[in-house]
């Protein structure tokens, strides 16, 4: 049987639990088992040794029909090859965003399962992001470049830059849409939504 499930990978201090992932399961409910769309949203461990591992056993298991990440989680998004995916202002230089990742502690911005309410980064979690960020792109083909989307927010200040580095990898996969860097409810009803059904792969 086909998956129907989408796998949405969130951003840095974020969680499961954001505002995104519960539009996404109310407007992909459908009307029972037949059209209905599941939509996974773990955790994300704050450590890409801890995180990517734990992603990669996730996929491998439930074999997702999509994935959708957000910033730090589209950084990941990007690195499932074979999959569908759909990378929305993917980050993909955390290690250099010092305002963002900086060494000390961090307060989460939604509830996590775990109930903690504050996160700590090391030294050593800069150093891997660093490291995982050097090899991200390893094994992409021209295959694969079929199956990446990036959406790209117009008035994002943090991660359109980014947008160049992505065409390099999936050249004309990209798009822009009028907007920052977090998603609100009007532009996951208006504009990642719309982007899901386009692929058709529900």
């Amino acid at each position: 049987m086909t998956s129907r499930e989408i796998l949405y990978l969130h951003g840095f201090a974020s969680s499961g639990a954001s505002g995104t992932v519960e539009i996404l399961r109310k407007a992909f409910l459908g009307t029972g088992a037949h059209d209905r769309v599941k939509v996974v949203a773990p955790d994300i461990p704050v450590d890409p040794t801890e995180a990517l591992p734990m992603l990669r056993a996730l996929v491998e298991k439930d074999q997702p029909a999509l994935i959708v990440g957000t910033s730090m989680g589209a950084m990941y998004a990007q690195q499932f090859h074979g999959f569908e995916r759909i990378c929305v202002n993917p980050c993909f230089t955390l290690s250099k965003k010092y305002d963002i990742l900086h060494v000390g502690k961090h307060l989460w911005l939604n509830r996590r399962q775990d109930g903690a309410r504050e996160f700590h980064v090391t030294k050593e979690t800069v150093r891997h992001f660093a490291e995982m960020e050097a090899r991200q792109f390893d094994g992409v083909d021209e295959v694969d470049q079929l199956f990446c989307h990036g959406l790209f927010g117009d008035a994002d200040a943090i991660c359109l830059p980014e947008r160049a580095t992505f065409e390099r990898y999936y050249p004309g996969c990209s798009r822009l849409f009028p907007g920052g860097h977090r998603l609100n409810a009007e532009l996951v009803h208006h504009v990642l939504i719309p982007a899901i059904r386009e692929l058709g792969v529900f």
